[in-house]
């Protein structure tokens, strides 16, 4: 995975094949498989490249039809659907190999005035009193920790807590607050993120490496209460279909809070919701996934 935020940018500037069609480039990685955050984030920018100026992604909703060989480049292939007095839609189609591995829809539209009101911003302990989601991988997969947030380095990622019933090991002391509890929610989880360094001043940009962090912790929220992590042994993970709102203009090298929750989990498949806050308490995005968790081998 790109292990700069310079190499992260360079990985959303796409090339231009002919006008409506990208090639995207793949980093150095050692995952088996395309991260789902980098196809969503890389057929955004294919999206925003064929949109006036004056529009803002507003929703996007993708589909991971197949895993992604990270050896060789992603095609992406725009159609422009609608181009209004406000809005705009496009369509987008990532191939690898002739065949299609992922779909998204995506509107943009002019920034209007209009009705205000957001959820509250829950509680929590502020990124700097909480450990990096790395340490706590490592505590918990017994990886080497160097090797963990090499592979993320581009993203500054903390643990802010979750609900797992019997707490993660050895995270209680380095973590202030200790773990998540609430009856009607089983499944939560926290995370702060942003990149891990400064990005240019543009909206689109700061949009596109949003989508790219979405895709790292959500689906894991759904193993909390069954104590399990993405990379468990005899458990097969994997994003089924990706969805976010933007709400409210943001930074994405700037600390946001990625408060997550999983509301079902059955047939191999868990549902999961996370709202994006800054630091002053606005409510920047809304995320939705719904992810495969297969059970493999054994009992």
């Amino acid at each position: 995975m790109p292990q700069s935020i310079e190499e992260l940018v360079g990985l959303l500037e796409l090339e231009e094949i002919e006008p409506g069609l990208y090639r995207g480039r793949q980093p150095e990685t050692e995952l088996q498989r395309v991260f789902g955050g980098q196809v969503a984030g890389q057929a955004l920018s294919a999206c925003i490249s064929t949109v006036p100026e004056d529009r803002y992604v507003h929703s996007l909703h993708g589909y991971f039809l197949r895993a992604g060989d990270p050896t060789v480049p992603i095609v992406y292939d725009v159609e422009r659907i609608r181009d209004g007095r406000s809005f705009s839609d496009r369509r987008v189609v990532a191939r690898q190999h002739t065949r299609v591995i992922f779909y998204m829809t995506a509107s943009f539209q002019i920034d209007e005035p209009g009705l205000e009101h957001q959820d509250v911003m829950p509680d929590t302990d502020p990124p700097e009193r909480t450990p990096s989601l790395g340490h706590v991988l490592a505590r918990v997969t017994g990886r080497d920790v160097h090797q963990v947030e090499r592979e993320w380095a581009a993203l500054d990622v903390r643990y802010g807590g979750d609900s797992r019933p019997a707490g993660i090991p050895g995270v209680a002391e380095s973590s202030p607050g200790g773990t998540l509890h609430d009856p009607a929610h089983p499944a939560l989880a926290r995370v702060w993120l942003k990149a891990a360094g400064p990005l240019p001043d543009d909206r689109r940009l700061h949009a596109c490496v949003l989508t790219y962090a979405s895709d790292l912790t959500l689906l894991a929220a759904a193993l909390v209460p069954h104590g399990l992590v993405i990379g468990s042994a005899g458990l097969q993970t994997a994003s089924l279909d990706h969805a976010i709102w933007f709400h409210r203009p943001f930074r994405a090298d700037e600390w946001l809070l990625y408060d997550q929750v999983s509301p079902s989990a059955s047939g191999a498949r868990g549902l999961v919701i996370g709202r994006l806050f800054d630091r002053s308490g606005r409510l920047v995005a809304t995320v939705v996934q719904e992810g495969l968790i297969r059970k493999v081998g054994g009992d």
